[in-house]
């Protein structure tokens, strides 16, 4: 029922909607009962408050009253309630007052005069004030640009009912004007729709600072057609604390729409609008500035975490999703010798796709970003003779230039499928983040270097661990009248300490224990020089004494610096169980017998110090179940994390406690207690330990 009613009054309306023609009246008409009167109704710079809503009964009596010719009147009860209400706070409490409906009649000739004066009459005071009061509450209660701008295009269309309308910002760097937006414009036409300033009725009512009324667009020579239904068109300009902001413009498909007091209304409007979307656009500002620069802060850190570089590549990418919605990413890094620049990723909507190969230096948009070494922005790629079609989908182009240390070392590349995408705040961002990027590329690129670099290291490493351990036996030899027993454990990879077992024919035995001075590789080489020499000196069968100073002045030939050797030589003749030693600054060996321990006085200087050193020949006799061991000072100096040191005391106390055992196990407790004493700390020496056990 009701919905048939509302229908009856659209039918009834439009005929006296026609009749006024294009003075627009408002004949505003609501079904419904007992509701309450929102707002005087506005039309072309004009008010009618009393606009009526009606009763359920209101159709009937209203096409009676437009049959005999009658004029909308308020009732005497309406007439009073008007009169007694005045200024700002009537107006608003007005807007909870009943409205009711009369009808007098009139006689016909007087119908269309009395409509017309009536759509003619100008704002009243208050009506003004209230309308100023509301465009102030409705326009300073957001500082949403988006809500601000739906809000003052809604306030604008009850006062001019338009049929177009948008707002266009400019742009002070470009003097360009873009739509911001708008109601009844294509969306496609906007997008693209950028008007320099002095251009059609907008530009120029931006340039002239005064509002531009056109009445007939197709008179117009500078007319910029965006709907072929528009004939008329009104353009304000928006200002704000003297500087101008933007334009409102409105359109409509009649001529002569608007009219002067329409002008003198947006221009009153206009004003306050201009300070809103100002303090918008500063808050918006300042919004995204502060989000960026937790993005941009986010992205740094997570970009410094990152020294693998295809996972690199691949998380800039993503983090920058965050800052720029693009259609395409690349990331090409230069190649200086063959002058090109070699995509190392490529991804499409966030997703991996296969790169796109090479670009030449100087070529295409990439080229030009390097050689300018600055961000080159392409808003329409088909009318840049540089731009090189790869991706038939992409409109519009940024490139940036990385640059280290003054050299370019790559270029990022974004690509969007729209028009006029990228733009100057784009450009800002990667202004900043650009450079962390080219450091933390150059980052990866050198943790690979290394990475690589100690992999083949580390290779390189294990295999001449491999050989040191083949040039010094795992193994105790077998020796006549000796158990022996040994064991090497590095600091590093590789030692400087060292082993040997030779022969002075079939009735001398040879055991040689040594400490080259530092660790690592260089103490391991120049360890395995002294043992080749050691090894060639071997078939000349001289005494302890005698061939540590012929070795001696050998390495004092091969003098590197900073490199000497300690050595303890000793030759076993089984037959008469002793043992006839030299040293060249070892720790003194250790006797072990029937449970007492005691060290042998065997000293001497370090060879390859001292060319007129000389050693001491010294000769022990050995007994059965005699312990002698011959150790390198990384046992003794082992460190626990008080910085106490292992000593020879505790050493000759494990020698003692386990001198029962094999020479095996002796070594296997020893080496437990040292561990238990360093506490987990790495060794600060290579420590050596030769145990023999006559038998």
């Amino acid at each position: 029922m009701v919905a048939r009613q509302r229908e009856g009054v659209k039918k009834l309306a439009r005929p006296l909607v026609t009749a006024v023609s294009r003075r627009q009246l408002d004949f505003q008409y609501f079904v419904g009962c007992d509701v309450r009167l929102c707002y005087p109704a506005l039309r072309d710079g004009y008010a009618f408050p009393n606009c009526w809503f009606f009763g359920e009964a209101a159709p009937r009596r209203l096409r009676r009253s437009l049959n005999r010719g009658t004029s909308l009147r308020p009732t005497p009860e309406r007439r009073s309630l008007s009169a007694r209400q005045g200024g700002v706070a009537a107006a608003r409490r007005r807007q909870n007052a009943y409205a009711t409906m009369a009808f007098s009649p009139l006689p016909p000739a007087v119908f269309m005069a009395d409509v017309t004066q009536f759509a003619s009459r100008p704002l009243e005071l208050t009506e003004l004030l209230t309308l100023m009061v509301e465009v102030s509450e409705r326009i300073n209660s957001t500082l949403d640009l988006d809500e601000l701008m739906a809000r003052i295009a809604e306030i604008v269309k009850r006062a001019i009912d338009y049929e177009v309308f948008a707002i266009l910002l400019l742009n002070e760097k470009n003097q360009e004007l873009s739509v911001r937006f708008s109601i009844g414009h294509p969306e496609e036409s906007v997008r693209r729709l950028h008007i320099k300033v002095g251009e059609g009725i907008v530009g120029r009512a931006a340039e002239t600072r005064r509002s531009v009324l056109v009445n007939d667009v197709l008179k117009d020579p500078g007319y910029i057609q965006s709907l072929s239904s528009i004939r008329s068109e009104l353009a304000v300009p928006l200002i704000s604390k003297n500087r101008l902001i933007g334009v409102i413009d409105l359109e409509a498909p009649w001529t002569d729409f608007f009219n002067d007091s329409h002008v003198s209304l947006l221009e009153l409007l206009a004003s306050r609008m201009a300070m809103a979307l100002e303090n918008a656009r500063l808050y918006r500002r300042s919004v995204r500035q502060a989000r960026t620069l937790q993005l941009l802060n986010e992205i740094s850190r997570e970009m410094s975490s990152v020294l693998v570089l295809s996972e690199l590549l691949r998380k800039i990418g993503t983090l920058t999703k965050r800052l720029i919605d693009y259609h395409r990413f690349s990331i090409l890094l230069a190649d200086e010798q063959a002058r090109t620049f070699n995509a190392v990723i490529s991804l499409k909507q966030d997703e991996h796709q296969p790169e796109r190969g090479v670009v030449h230096f100087g070529q295409g948009i990439v080229g030009a970003a390097a050689d300018l070494r600055q961000t080159v922005v392409v808003h329409d790629v088909s009318r840049d003779p540089r731009y090189i079609p790869v991706n038939p989908e992409t409109r519009s182009e940024m490139a940036i230039p990385l640059i280290y240390r003054g050299r370019v070392i790559g270029v990022v590349d974004f690509e969007s499928s729209q028009l006029n995408y990228f733009s100057e705040e784009h450009v800002r961002i990667f202004s900043t983040l650009a450079p962390q990027i080219a450091v933390a590329i150059e980052n990866a690129r050198l943790y690979e270097r290394v990475a690589r670099s100690e992999a083949r290291l580390e290779r390189d490493l294990q295999r001449a661990q491999e050989i040191q351990m083949h040039l010094m036996p795992g193994t105790g030899p077998s020796i006549p009248g000796l158990d022996v027993a040994l064991r090497f454990h590095p600091a590093r990879e590789l030692g400087g300490d060292l082993y040997d077992f030779l022969t002075y024919g079939k009735e001398r035995h040879v055991l040689a224990v040594g400490d080259v001075s530092g660790k690592g590789a260089p103490a391991a080489l120049y360890g395995a020089m002294a043992s080749g020499i050691l090894r060639s000196l071997a078939p000349q069968k001289l005494s302890p004494p005698h061939l540590l100073k012929r070795l001696n002045l050998i390495l004092l030939e091969r003098k590197i610096e900073g490199h000497f050797i300690t050595l303890t030589y000793t030759v076993w003749e089984p037959r008469a169980k002793t043992l006839r030693l030299a040293n060249a600054g070892m720790p003194l060996p250790l006797l072990v017998r029937k449970g007492q321990s005691r060290a042998i006085r065997a000293e001497g200087i370090p060879l390859g110090l001292l060319e007129h050193a000389q050693y001491q020949d010294v000769l022990v006799r050995l007994e059965s179940g005699d312990l002698v061991a011959m150790f390198s000072d990384g046992i003794v100096e082992a460190a626990n994390s008080k910085h106490e040191e292992f000593g020879p005391r505790r050493l000759e106390n494990v020698l003692r406690r386990y001198c029962h055992r094999s020479p095996q196990e002796i070594i296997a407790n020893l080496f437990d207690e040292v561990r238990e004493f360093e506490q987990g700390r790495p060794p600060r020496d290579d420590q050596t330990i030769v145990l023999i056990r006559v038998r």
